[in-house]
């Protein structure tokens, strides 16, 4: 099988490497890709979101399958302009995404279908929105601009003067673009973060195993919100009993919810989740894989990702086996000093071989280029170093190992991925 594969992060790597160990693929495209994926995949460059371009390429190069990763392409129907030519794909279709490409959308299909999730109300206007957030005078307040903006879209508020800087950046000065003409605000919920991505062909619904992202630039959880700069799996305080309740009270509510109003979901399903004192409640909804939490979850996958992939297009997943293994997973990322915001790219990398991997640990590249043999930054978030260990400290030593080791000039990263985790444990 020919498997083309939409995107350019270390998300697509990790999809890309777990694709290869299938003995039904026999060749693997990736575009646009990036530097070191070029060692696993043949990186075509055709922009993430040219839906017309990658329609085109899937044809010349006679692509038997499709992986669309990124949210962008899903929310404007890469899948349906694929099927639509006879080229099966792994994702949600544009009605389908829409659970992330509009967070009022989603929000609204949780208070319908009674799925438990934070408070809110939806506002177009800033001034109105002002005003509620006055009236329930209770901070932090969260604010979100309802579509799509690089994970990056989501403010806390600490006070009020916070709050209107917050809703100018989104809604006033666009940061975002037209993601921010309306936003959702909604109470602060606390407790414990996990993340749990799913695969589901839109009856049956298969968690796979939980992780916990760090979405924060600097360590303590200091700084702006990124991307995300390392992550671990599974999440300790994600126990059987609390799986559970998801499954019952979140999970596959969402999946019915989905199908009742005419939007059935096949792909992967990304709930972001707060374990409160009340239970678990649902943060958000991604219509694809999480990244980084990608880089983590699927090094922990024993079944093929192939067969999963054409089972939850085809309808079959239930009788389709997906086993995972009992160990831990660590990804910590090298980011480019001064990321989110600006920084320079063009770094020579050091200590990766020429496949742009390092002994110990497995390098997904996000933001690289090659040139003449060498890999050199080109992105915010340049890589990820995962490593597995019979136990998460196991992981996290493996994968600090060899950040000390894979280095380029201005390089930054966080030195407590995972500390609370293992504090609590």
């Amino acid at each position: 099988m020919r498997i083309l594969v939409v995107g350019s992060g270390g998300r697509e790597h990790a999809v890309i490497r777990k694709l290869k160990e299938s003995p039904e693929v026999t060749e693997m495209i990736c575009a646009p890709g990036n530097g070191g994926i070029s060692a696993d995949a043949e990186c075509i460059n055709v922009k993430a979101t040219d839906i017309e371009g990658m329609v085109k390429l899937a044809l010349e190069k006679q692509v038997d399958f499709c992986v669309v990763t990124p949210d962008d392409p899903l929310a404007m129907g890469m899948v349906d302009a694929m099927e639509e030519k006879g080229i099966p794909c792994f994702g949600p279709n544009k009605k389908a995404a829409i659970i992330e490409a509009s967070k009022a959308f989603s929000k609204d299909l949780m208070k319908k279908y009674s799925i438990p999730t934070a408070a809110y109300e939806i506002f177009d206007e800033p001034d109105k929105a002002m005003a509620y957030i006055k009236e329930k005078n209770q901070y932090p307040a969260v604010v979100k601009a309802d579509g799509l903006a690089l994970g990056k879209g989501v403010l806390i508020a600490q006070n009020e003067k916070e709050a209107e800087e917050a809703l100018k950046e989104l809604m006033i000065d666009k940061a975002f673009g037209d993601s921010g003409n309306q936003v959702v605000v909604e109470e602060f919920m606390t407790g414990v973060e996990v993340s749990v991505l799913a695969f589901t062909d839109g009856n049956t619904i298969k968690p796979m195993v939980s992780s916990m992202d760090h979405k924060r630039a600097n360590d303590n959880d200091e700084g702006l919100n990124t991307g995300g700069m390392g992550t671990i799996a599974p999440s300790p305080f994600y126990t059987p009993e609390i799986a559970q309740r998801c499954m019952d009270e979140i999970f596959v509510p969402t999946i019915q919810a989905l199908a009742k109003e005419g939007r059935t979901f096949k792909g992967c399903l990304y709930f972001g989740l707060m374990l409160t004192k009340e239970g678990p409640k649902a943060v958000e909804y991604n219509c694809r894989f999480g990244d980084p939490e990608t880089q983590v979850v699927l090094p922990l996958l024993k079944s093929d990702l192939f067969k999963i992939m054409k089972a939850t297009r085809e309808g079959t997943l239930e009788e389709t086996e997906v086993e995972w293994s009992d160990k831990a997973c660590a990804c910590v990322i090298e980011a480019s000093g001064g990321y989110p915001e600006s920084y320079k790219k063009g770094y020579e990398i050091h200590g990766l071989d020429e496949n742009g991997q390092h002994q110990g640990v497995i390098v997904y590249h996000a933001g690289t280029k090659k040139e003449d043999g060498k890999f050199y930054t080109n992105g915010g978030r340049v890589l990820g170093l995962t490593a597995i260990g019979n136990t998460l400290g196991e992981a996290l030593e493996q994968s600090y190992a060899a950040v000390k080791e894979v280095t380029f000039t201005d390089m930054h990263y966080r030195t407590d991925i995972g500390r609370k985790i293992k504090e609590a444990a």
